[in-house]
């Protein structure tokens, strides 16, 4: 006998359990694969965001023949040479994956070698520091995302800064340079070796200079106003650094003497953060002790 037959209830119940329980399946296994697209695009996303420019080498350029400070990089701030310092603090952030001296002199590759630090040795014929950064790049046998330019007279740079350069490129895909600022003081405004900047309302910088800007009409430094001094810190794509070195000088950089310059005229986009810091860069020899005083002061080693 056909059990069909004696229990069409049953039958009828099963084969509508059983459509039923096959629709569920069918739906689950749908919205099981919907959830895992969606995981997998949520995974790759974050994937991509975290690969997004995630290997960063440090580089400190050095060189001897300053015109302004001869031999600054070795000048000794409280018993250290001044690169040792910045490199001490550079090895601080986090998001540096390496930290080398790139210099074309082999006293100051001596020094940075006698206290740990690994030296790159680039050519006299480096015009600035990005151009030394990125022959040092070139040298180097792993491949990096992202440069960052520490300049070497801000001794007591926070590592803080370093790393907040470095996120806010990874963070703005269609920067290629990064950099940082802070409030400039009233006494400096007029001073070319502090340089200043202004940005725009998205954090993107419009115009560096060694005079004050904006310049009002009184002439005058305005002290309700938010003035920005540009700090000596800045990161670059290593896509567009191999670009840099081809770009020819604009008009705007050779009259200010910024290298900055020749990004914002060339059409690039560059990222500013504003920080909370305390600048301290040399320039003159009469800055030394200006910073060894500072340093005494709080209690700096």
């Amino acid at each position: 006998m056909n059990p069909m037959t004696i229990c069409p209830a049953l039958s009828s119940s099963s084969s509508s359990s059983g459509s039923s329980t096959k629709a569920w399946i069918v739906h689950g296994l749908v919205a099981g694969v919907a959830v895992a697209v969606a995981f997998g695009a949520h995974r790759y996303g974050m994937l991509r965001l975290k690969k997004f420019r995630s290997r960063v080498v440090g580089i400190i350029p050095a060189r001897l023949a300053s015109s302004r400070f001869h031999g600054k990089p070795l000048v000794p701030i409280l018993g250290k040479p001044m690169i040792q310092r910045t490199w001490e603090r550079a090895k601080q952030a986090s998001t540096l994956d390496h930290v080398v001296v790139a210099t074309d002199d082999e006293k100051i590759a001596a020094c940075c070698r006698e206290f740990g630090a690994d030296v790159i040795m680039t050519s006299e014929s480096c015009r600035n520091g990005t151009e030394r950064c990125n022959e040092a790049l070139d040298k180097l046998q792993i491949k990096y995302d992202i440069v960052v330019n520490i300049q070497g007279d801000e001794p007591l740079i926070e590592p803080e800064i370093i790393d907040g350069v470095v996120k806010a490129l990874q963070a703005a895909p269609d920067a290629v340079f990064s950099t940082a600022v802070t409030s400039l003081k009233p006494e400096d405004g007029f001073d070319p070796n502090r340089v200043k900047c202004v940005v725009n309302n998205q954090g993107y910088a419009i115009y560096f200079s060694r005079g004050l800007i904006p310049f009002n009409k009184s002439g005058k430094v305005n002290p309700q106003f938010p003035y920005l001094l540009h700090l000596g810190i800045q990161s670059y794509d290593t896509k567009f650094l191999k670009i840099y070195p081809g770009l020819p000088p604009t008009p705007l950089q050779l009259e200010e003497d910024l290298e900055q310059l020749k990004v914002l005229e060339n059409g690039y986009k560059m990222k500013v953060i504003k920080v909370d810091h305390e600048a301290h860069g040399v320039d003159t020899p009469e800055d030394v002790e200006k910073i060894e005083r500072y340093m005494r002061e709080k209690n700096i080693s």
